[in-house]
């Protein structure tokens, strides 16, 4: 696949950035101080679109903080992650077309599917419910009337009058490895994101969701949720991704991945498989690193080595048809300056365009 792909860097909201995996600093803890930094120094850097993670007990909250950020930046776009069901559907459309008017029409919106706190539903009904919500969301933020009878969402509304800059929905970013899943990303998302893997694995679950997509009688983009770890040598590289592990113990990497609400998820029992699969070293094969995954629920993986390699392991998930990269690295300043200087300048990359229906 050719053409320009998106290349997106990750704030992180969630109580995700160290030094050394496993052993908190509190410069480091999510706070509107740091997240803020992070944003900025991604927007001064150039990366088109900036991932604001969340998770209900870990840091906090994405829509706040879209509302605090979106005037400070000048040209990233916000991809703002919203759990379905912790807002009233009419209420979140509108918090949304809001963010979108301060984003100058920079919004995008990363749909999460998992269960809310202190709430436990089974898959089914849970991927019910999202779907609901997407096609609620995406009739209200284009000005339309919705008229729904479903099981969740059982509203009679008229078009909103407040809408985002561009009249449309911002794309819907979804991931997710289920059945129940990937058949509402078939039917209801813009982008589909893939956790790291193989590329051959890559490969394979676009062509899957190709053909999922194409009984709904639509298209999707993909696009892959990966750490990267970029140094001036191949060596240099395998020693950070060493250092950032050298403290951790599998007691502390275990308590840190049960935090999450979507430990039990059909994504992260793969991204245990990808680890269990690793050699010796921790790498799935050549310049994928699974060691991150000791410490984390989810995207569990690294792309590691010098700037030409880690440039060659994205061209090589493009060509299988990944068009969006949502990076992250330890820590995210730091390494934002890294694949700022490495590795965009050798990428073609500009925002996604939405591909509605």
């Amino acid at each position: 696949m050719t053409g320009p792909v998106e290349i997106s860097w990750f704030a992180a909201l969630c109580d995700d950035d160290y030094e050394f995996l496993g052993v908190p600093a509190p410069a480091l803890q999510s706070s509107w101080n740091h997240c803020r930094d992070i944003v900025q120094r991604a927007d001064r850097a150039g990366f088109d679109n900036v991932l604001l993670p969340s998770g209900y007990q870990l840091g906090i909250d994405s829509v706040a903080f879209a509302g605090g950020i979106a005037p400070l930046v000048e040209q990233i776009h916000l991809l703002i992650a919203v759990r379905v069901g912790e807002m009233w559907l009419p209420q979140l459309a509108r918090q949304i077309a809001t963010l979108d008017q301060m984003a100058e029409g920079r919004l995008t919106i990363n749909i999460i599917s998992s269960d809310l706190p202190g709430q436990a539903l089974d898959s089914a009904p849970r991927y019910r419910r999202t779907r609901e919500y997407m096609h609620g969301l995406r009739r209200l933020l284009s000005g339309m009337p919705l008229e729904a009878g479903g099981e969740f969402v059982d509203l009679d509304l008229a078009a909103p009058r407040i809408a985002t800059a561009t009249g449309g929905c911002p794309p819907m970013y979804f991931g997710g490895f289920s059945e129940d899943a990937k058949e509402t990303a078939a039917e209801a998302a813009d982008v589909f994101l893939t956790w790291p893997d193989t590329v051959d694995s890559v490969a394979a679950t676009i062509v899957d969701m190709q053909a999922r997509a194409a009984r709904f009688e639509r298209e999707l983009r993909y696009g892959l949720r990966a750490h990267v770890i970029v140094r001036e040598t191949e060596a240099e590289a395998r020693n950070a991704a060493e250092r950032l592990v050298s403290r951790l113990d599998d007691d502390t990497g275990a308590a840190i991945r049960a935090k999450s609400l979507d430990t039990a998820s059909a994504g992260v029992a793969r991204q245990s498989a990808l680890r269990g699969a690793a050699d010796d070293d921790g790498y799935a094969e050549p310049h994928l690193w699974t060691g991150v995954g000791r410490a984390r629920s989810g995207a569990g993986a690294a792309i590691v080595g010098d700037p030409d390699q880690v440039v060659a392991k994205l061209r090589a998930y493009q060509a299988v048809g990944v068009e969006a990269f949502i990076l992250s690295g330890y820590t995210h300043t730091a390494e934002c300056d890294l694949v700022a200087r490495h590795v965009l300048p050798a990428i073609d990359h500009s925002p996604l365009r939405p591909r509605w229906g």
